[in-house]
């Protein structure tokens, strides 16, 4: 049979994942190929011009993305256990884990980018020079070698100028070495419409945490504080911002759950909104993040 001329364009066989098959359709499948999950409401008027956008770049991948849609208003509990504070909000699934994601809508070119990344990252794929040298970055960030990190993502951007992820990686970089007028201008040099990608989010919000962290006082009167009363709310919430400040991020965390388990309501949920934005800017793929959520939803939810 002749093609019709003038078919519509090719759509990605997109299935709706609640609660109950999340883990199935998205976390377990995500071992064989990156998943995206697209986070969405019937009454976003953005999602419905991003998810046919979305849709069309999986399905021109031919099999080697898949994607997956999260109703939030059907599947509240998910959407709030993974910080989705607005939508759309997009992220990617691999090895079990979140790897890449964006917020808002975007143009068709950044959704062309962000999938090219997943196909690039998926087990067997072929990736060039630069694809590989800001994986290497990623790699070395996430394991806390900053220097190792910094050197990856200052060749690639010595290459191409132009690249949103390895300036955002630079940005943060020097956020994590207490270099906090080096990290604003990374930011303030990433267009505006561009900066919606994972690493952006992340460099915007531990910009504004390290801002917050300055307000705080001494790490020693704080801990005396709570010494003195464990139920110091506030002190408990400015050391652990401190404790980020310092770059222990661990103490942080672990502060910010302990006031959550302490006081959920505290100043408007002022502590399981902080942890959220800590999330933010560690990055959805950080190993902590991943372990901190779990920890969180266990307080939440049981």
């Amino acid at each position: 049979m002749e093609q019709i001329i003038g078919a519509a364009p090719a759509r990605a066989a997109v299935k709706d994942v609640t609660t109950a098959t999340f883990m199935e359709e998205v976390v377990d499948a995500s071992h064989d190929l990156p998943v995206v999950v697209d986070f969405w409401a019937p009454w976003c008027g953005p999602c419905k011009t991003l998810g046919p956008m979305l849709e069309k770049a999986v399905a021109e991948t031919k099999g080697a993305v898949r994607m997956v849609k999260v109703d939030i208003d059907k599947s509240p509990e998910l959407a709030q256990q993974m910080r989705i504070q607005s939508i759309p909000a997009v992220y990617a699934f691999l090895g079990g884990r979140p790897v890449d994601g964006f917020m808002g809508a975007v143009p068709e070119s950044q959704i062309k980018e962000f999938i090219k990344r997943l196909v690039a990252a998926a087990p067997g794929a072929q990736v060039s020079p630069i694809e590989e040298a800001l994986a290497q970055a990623k790699l070395a960030f996430t394991d806390g070698d900053i220097g190792t990190a910094s050197t990856f993502y200052g060749h690639i951007l010595q290459h191409e100028p132009g690249n949103i992820d390895a300036a955002a990686g630079m940005g943060r970089c020097y956020l994590a070495i207490g270099d906090l007028e080096k990290a604003r201008a990374a930011l303030a040099g990433i267009p505006e419409e561009s900066a919606k990608t994972a690493d952006c989010l992340a460099l915007r919000a531990g910009i504004e945490l390290a801002e917050q962290a300055e307000k705080t006082g001494p790490e020693s009167e704080l801990e005396a504080r709570l010494g003195r009363d464990p139920n110091d709310f506030q002190a408990r919430f400015d050391l652990a911002m401190a404790k980020f400040a310092s770059g222990d991020r661990q103490a942080a965390v672990d502060h910010l759950l302990d006031l959550i388990r302490r006081n959920r309501s505290w100043n408007e949920e002022a502590a399981r909104k902080q942890l959220l934005k800590l999330f933010e800017a560690f990055g959805v793929a950080d190993p902590l993040t991943v372990e901190s959520r779990r920890r969180l939803s266990t307080l939440l939810f049981s």
